[in-house]
């Protein structure tokens, strides 16, 4: 059975999304492309990383997989727009991937782990594993809730990250999914010494980083199925919402805004 993605697929989740490339995103991995490389992106969303990784192996090709392929218009349109062609889109689940055995160079996932259970996510690393040809990569990258950090010090912020990893446990995903990966890639059966673990962050400070970023967040917290999630999972009444979404507003117009993150990534050396 493929599982949704749990945020939905609502415009301002998207917004947040298409913002990916892989240089703010995926940069721990660009000494490791060849321009004849076949790449899997697993949970590739609207395929603004996906598109991007096709235009740094332009000998080789990039599928973007996903669990709907309600993104996959946004990714198609931006590959025409930049004469991209060796780039597609598959619907598929990550834990039963639908390609053979040692399909690809790379395989990619970019925040898609912390939104699976235990048993879920291993069975996904594994099953990238088994569609990774020796001597190839498996690459993954995910955020660290609890690394969150911002000025100015709002209450409403501090209530807002808790609310957001309580709901995540609570369809036992786990939001701070960067400081285990490492220790899930060793789980689903790769060697320490195959395993090279770092660290990147996104940052938000200028006015237009300020304005975006606190905007998708009022906007996912007003109209997206997080909302929906939220509020029947009994985590927070609409009023609690409003307040939360007053927060952002708050933040996103202080001159001194400043928001950072930080993410575990991995690249997974096949044997």
């Amino acid at each position: 059975m493929i599982q949704e993605y749990p945020h939905g697929h609502h415009e301002s989740v998207l917004r947040g999304h298409r913002w990916r490339t892989v240089s703010n995103s995926a940069a721990y991995l660009l000494g490791s492309l060849r321009p004849d490389m076949a790449i899997l992106d697993v949970g590739c969303g609207p395929g603004s990383i996906t598109v991007d990784l096709a235009s740094m192996v332009p000998q080789g090709k990039v599928i973007g997989l996903d669990t709907t392929s309600d993104p996959f218009e946004e990714g198609l349109k931006l590959a025409a727009e930049r004469s991209i062609a060796n780039v597609s889109f598959k619907v598929g689940d990550a834990k039963q991937i639908p390609f053979p055995d040692k399909t690809f160079d790379m395989v990619h996932a970019h925040q898609v782990l912390q939104y699976l259970n235990q048993d879920d996510r291993l069975q996904a690393i594994r099953e990238m594993r088994r569609v990774a040809k020796s001597g190839g990569l498996v690459c993954m990258r995910e955020a660290d809730q609890g690394t969150v950090t911002f000025y100015p010090q709002l209450d409403g912020l501090n209530e807002f990250v808790n609310l957001y990893c309580k709901v995540a446990r609570a369809s036992r995903g786990e939001p701070n999914a960067g400081r285990r990966l490492h220790t899930w890639a060793k789980e689903a059966g790769f060697l320490a010494a195959d395993i090279s673990a770092t660290a990147g962050t996104w940052c938000y400070n200028s006015p237009a980083e300020r304005s975006w970023w606190s905007g998708v967040w009022v906007d996912r917290i007003e109209q997206s199925d997080w909302r929906d999630t939220t509020i029947t999972g009994g985590h927070a009444t609409q009023n609690d919402l409003d307040r939360l979404a007053d927060a952002w507003r708050a933040w996103g117009s202080s001159e001194d805004a400043w928001y950072a993150i930080v993410h575990g990534e991995v690249l997974c050396q096949m044997r």
